[in-house]
């Protein structure tokens, strides 16, 4: 199969295998491969009727020494983990889960893009309910799958400012609701919202609080975060999913020497900041260019619709850790 490493769109791409274990009379079956890209289930299962469902995203990457590696899947673990007890589902033990991610990166290693294409290898994990159930209340049987498929940028301008529009007529997720866990409803709850936007021009909106809109929550899919006056600053709510890159930045914008202040961010502050961006596994970074708020007709520019200093900075330490070109001195990047 021959592909074009440069230009891959962030999309499905049929690979060799996927990994699945089921879990069934209280316990977990031992994780198999398989080639079948499909899944049977019975009609009544919970996935289906009462949103039992919760997934994860990651990525593989092949170094500038061959050598591929996976970052932080302790972190993807944990929180599929939180997902799942919130949800009342089976929670995947650390171990196997990890290991699960290993074997199917493994046995999909022809497709883990070459170095220097700027492409990785996007794993999914996604836990759903399958046992039959007609009464509201968690299933008795369910099932991970992992499968994975090589990727380009999220985005198709790649690390290039995107404009955002603010959206304060949808919500993604309640005040004391389910966005603060990866649960396939909360994306279900931006779609309508993302395709307004995308009419409109622009490849991501900013969601605010839903008790008073007065707060930024998140950016489209990603986390929003800003720089000032040498300060890393990222909405603290229970409405925003704990972030494995942003996470990641934070402890990387210490290192550069920027102050991180995690905490509700009015969003009044807008005007003051000096780079915006969303951060995330799919995009890594993407900076912002622009804000659009329709209900006060007012653009808010952030170095001049370029990506600021720091921004750049984040997102090149970043992706070099990852892709092995700068010692990993975090323990972040674990071999396969």
């Amino acid at each position: 199969m021959e592909l074009d490493w440069k230009n891959l769109a962030f999309g499905y791409l049929k690979t060799d295998y996927n990994i699945r274990s089921y879990f069934r009379n209280g316990a977990w079956t031992k994780p198999e491969l398989t080639t079948d890209e499909t899944v049977t289930m019975h009609m009544a299962a919970t996935c289906l009727h009462y949103g039992q469902e919760a997934f994860e995203g990651q990525k593989a990457f092949r170094g500038a020494d061959g050598v591929i590696r996976i970052f932080r899947p302790d972190e993807n673990a944990k929180r599929m983990r939180a997902s799942a007890d919130y949800l009342k589902m089976a929670m995947p033990p650390i171990d196997m889960f990890i290991d699960m991610m290993k074997q199917v990166v493994r046995a999909n290693e022809r497709f883990v893009p070459p170095y220097g294409t700027g492409a990785s290898l996007y794993i999914r994990p996604v836990l759903f309910g399958t046992g039959a159930q007609v009464g509201v209340k968690p299933a008795s049987e369910y099932l991970l799958i992992m499968f994975v498929t090589p990727v380009g940028p999220y985005y198709k301008e790649g690390f290039n400012p995107i404009k955002v529009i603010v959206d304060r007529d949808h919500d993604r997720a309640a005040p004391l609701g389910t966005g603060h866990i990866k649960a396939g409803g909360n994306y279900a709850a931006s779609l309508t919202s993302a395709v307004i936007g995308h009419e409109k021009g622009y490849p991501s909106v900013l969601y605010l609080d839903a008790r008073e809109k007065k707060y930024i929550d998140e950016c489209g899919a990603a986390n929003f975060f800003a720089i000032r006056n040498g300060h890393y600053i990222t909405p603290k709510s229970h409405s925003v999913l704990p972030s494995i890159t942003n996470m990641s930045l934070q402890t990387l914008a210490k290192e550069m020497g920027l102050t991180v202040e995690c905490r509700p961010v009015a969003f009044d502050e807008l005007d003051s900041f000096e780079e915006a961006g969303s951060c995330g596994t799919a995009a890594v970074i993407s900076p912002v260019g622009s804000i659009y708020d329709p209900e006060n007709d007012h653009t808010y520019v952030f170095n001049n619709g370029k990506s600021g200093a720091y921004c750049t900075k984040l997102y090149h330490r970043l992706r070099a850790i990852q892709y092995a070109e700068e010692p990993d001195t975090y323990g972040w990047m674990e071999s396969i």
